[in-house]
């Protein structure tokens, strides 16, 4: 199956400081290369610091890359450090939805500003729009007078979603977008999202420390450990038989 989302020997360091008057460079990704498909799932995981959010932002064009590739089908999104797109295509979910959210506008607002600035349709179609995308994810389309205050993190956690798809993007990067929600709205939001992905075909970054999440939503995994693939292949494959002794450890072998 051709990839959708296809990443090449992607590299990126930090400088920080060592020290008074010194700094050092932090590599924070290393070589890295991945391929997801249409409607596939990749999830990505590793121990705190080990380059799972840098990467989500990198894809996502928060952050540019050092060296390496990415590419979206058969066009160029990033390369050698040089963001050639700024690709609609990827969007990226964060773990605060609520953070992620300007308190002083309204839902609709906020969705109208990334149709405005990112699409040419006429004011009657972003609403169209608006109101369609909140619909597929499970709120109301009057949902879009009120205010950010007045959602609980479930329905926020939604509003980031719809924020995300409403301009029909080819993959999803969600950032431990599952993690602070209780389990019940958890399970729910991942229906949710397994509903979108059958009907539109999304393919997902899913990164998170839930390894049940894991393995229920993703067909592939990525295990990160100091900014270096350790371990990638089938879910199943690496959660019935773990070779890198990172990943045992993660599954609790």
């Amino acid at each position: 199956m051709q990839p959708v989302l296809k990443v090449q020997a992607l590299n990126k360091t930090f400088r920080i400081r060592s020290g008074i008057f010194k700094r050092r460079l932090l590599h924070v990704l290393n070589d890295i290369s991945f391929c997801v498909a249409e409607g596939e799932t990749l999830a990505i995981i590793g121990e705190t610091g080990s380059g799972k959010s840098t990467l989500a932002r990198v894809l996502a064009g928060a952050e540019i890359a050092d060296s390496g590739q990415i590419l979206l089908g058969s066009a160029t999104i990033e390369d050698d450090g040089i963001r050639e797109l700024s690709c609609r295509h990827i969007r990226l979910i964060f773990q605060d939805s609520n953070r992620s959210l300007n308190p002083g506008l309204t839902i609709g607002d906020i969705l109208d500003d990334c149709l405005r600035f990112n699409t040419l349709l006429s004011a009657k179609q972003r609403l169209v729009k608006i109101k369609e995308t909140l619909i597929k994810v499970g709120l109301l389309a009057d949902h879009q007078e009120y205010y950010p205050h007045m959602f609980s993190g479930g329905q926020l956690q939604r509003i980031a979603l719809a924020r995300a798809i409403i301009l029909d993007p080819k993959v999803l990067v969600l950032d431990e977008a599952l993690s602070s929600l209780d389990p019940s709205v958890r399970a729910q939001i991942v229906n949710l999202l397994l509903k979108l992905q059958k009907e539109s075909g999304l393919s997902f970054i899913l990164i998170t420390h839930h390894l049940s999440t894991v393995r229920h939503m993703s067909d592939q995994v990525m295990v990160m450990h100091k900014g270096k693939i350790v371990e990638y292949g089938d879910t199943e494959a690496i959660f019935n038989n773990p070779n890198s002794i990172i990943t045992q450890r993660l599954l609790n072998y």
